[in-house]
């Protein structure tokens, strides 16, 4: 398939007349500043975006947490709540719905940060593995790459104490058996398995570097300091902050990603140089998280990505967008991330176990997206603006792998995604 675009953004940003041939699930050519020829794609076709931290069965709870305000540990039980009434089926059915929201909004890989796998009161299913396996059914059928990061739960907090009715859910015991049952989970076709510790209040730390140890060579992302109360909690019993206790451990570095690292000191954003950071901006802004210090983390060598976490909004224009914005209503000041920069942390893959997708190169993986420059929210843009002025609405096509999933606004695998949403969540509530 040869394509020809009116602009796409390449490593570098925007391009006119590119000329991209993918043969299969690859791109094998990239010419810039050749004349119109083979399908014409018009507007600005960009990398496919990751969505590097979701919880899929959160997107239930959109619109309706807010008329009571609450606390984000208020919002927390309301989302116990729904995970109590999950099962594969109806997890399939969600998810499946909530992945085509996400294609049809320019992601074309999701990291599931996955962590409800088991029948009420911890019992497992028949199969130990079947909401993984839900969520991989959900995903194929939605179009989009999954990274299913499991997830070890094991404690309600540092300090100890029984797990609620709900959390039994989550746990497998320890952490040896989490591996044991994490080892036997193989799914097929565009999903890959990689790992993750819920987070310090959830995983006691002498169990920790049995996740690391059996995460290697995969992606491994734990919740980092998304709550002050989680770093005075750490303080207290171990004497240290999250990003300390996981240094200490042997955790960061390469292959990890710490998600929110919102309240950081300036030695745990030293710590943090050379592993990631992902970063939800709606969510954090949604339950009232803070401003992670994401300009001086990539200035410290961390490797940057964003996620929708609780879905609160589905939308990478809106979480690169909101990227640079935190970071002005922080500092009172502009200019922080060029669009370039945006773009390469709203399409990084990598930071998902996908290092092959994520730009337009020769031998990158194809994966497109094709935004509208002619909407009333991005007429009138230049090219290298349009990142910063577009919203999911504008997104016309998307191409997975070599294939197009979404034409001209419309999901060609899931005729009605947002009747689905619909009826499923009516039926979890």
């Amino acid at each position: 398939m040869r394509f020809w675009c009116e602009y796409a953004w390449l490593p570098d940003g925007p391009a006119a007349g590119v000329a991209i041939t993918v043969d299969g699930s690859r791109i094998v050519s990239v010419e810039p500043g050749v004349p119109r020829e083979g399908t014409v794609l018009a507007g600005l076709t960009l990398p496919g975006f990751a969505n590097a931290h979701s919880h899929a069965f959160h997107r239930a709870l959109r619109g309706r947490t807010h008329a009571d305000g609450g606390t984000f540990w208020t919002w927390r039980e309301r989302m116990y709540a729904v995970a109590e009434r999950l099962d594969p089926d109806s997890y399939l059915r969600l998810a499946r719905a909530v992945y085509a929201e996400m294609v049809l909004a320019g992601f074309t890989s999701v990291g599931e940060f996955h962590y409800v796998h088991h029948a009420a009161e911890g019992k497992p299913y028949a199969d130990p593995n079947a909401m993984g396996y839900a969520l991989a059914q959900a995903a194929a059928e939605a179009g989009i790459r999954l990274t299913l990061l499991d997830t070890c739960y094991l404690t309600p907090g540092l300090e100890g104490g029984e797990l609620s009715r709900a959390q039994r859910r989550f746990s497998d015991g320890d952490a040896q058996r989490w591996a044991s049952r994490v080892d036997d989970f193989r799914p097929e076709g565009l999903a890959r398995v990689g790992a993750a510790v819920h987070s310090v209040r959830a995983v006691p730390a002498e169990q920790i570097p049995v996740v690391k140890s059996w995460a290697a060579g995969r992606p491994l992302h734990a919740h980092l300091s998304e709550q002050r109360a989680e770093n005075e909690a750490c303080l207290r019993v171990h004497g240290r902050t999250p990003s300390e206790l996981l240094a200490d451990l042997g955790v960061l570095g390469d292959g990890f990603v710490g998600v929110h690292a919102t309240h950081l000191t300036d030695k745990d954003v030293a710590l943090l140089g050379g592993s990631g950071a992902c970063f939800c901006p709606t969510t954090e802004r949604d339950l009232g998280d803070g401003i992670g210090p994401a300009r001086q983390l990539a200035d410290a060598g961390v490797m940057l990505s964003l996620g929708t976490d609780s879905h609160a909004v589905v939308d990478p224009f809106a979480e690169l967008l909101a990227l640079e914005a935190d970071e002005r209503l922080a500092a009172e000041s502009r200019g922080h991330f060029t669009p370039t920069e945006l773009v390469a942390a709203a399409a990084r893959h990598e930071a998902i176990g996908w290092p092959e997708v994520g730009r337009i190169a020769e031998g990158a993986g194809a994966d497109l997206v094709v935004v509208d420059t002619e909407s009333v929210r991005t007429a009138g843009s230049e090219p290298l603006g349009v990142p910063l002025c577009a919203t999911a609405a504008d997104v016309r096509d998307v191409m997975v792998a070599g294939e197009w999933v979404v034409r001209e606004g419309r999901h060609l695998r899931i005729d009605r995604p947002a009747a689905e949403l619909a009826a499923v969540i009516e039926e979890l509530l």
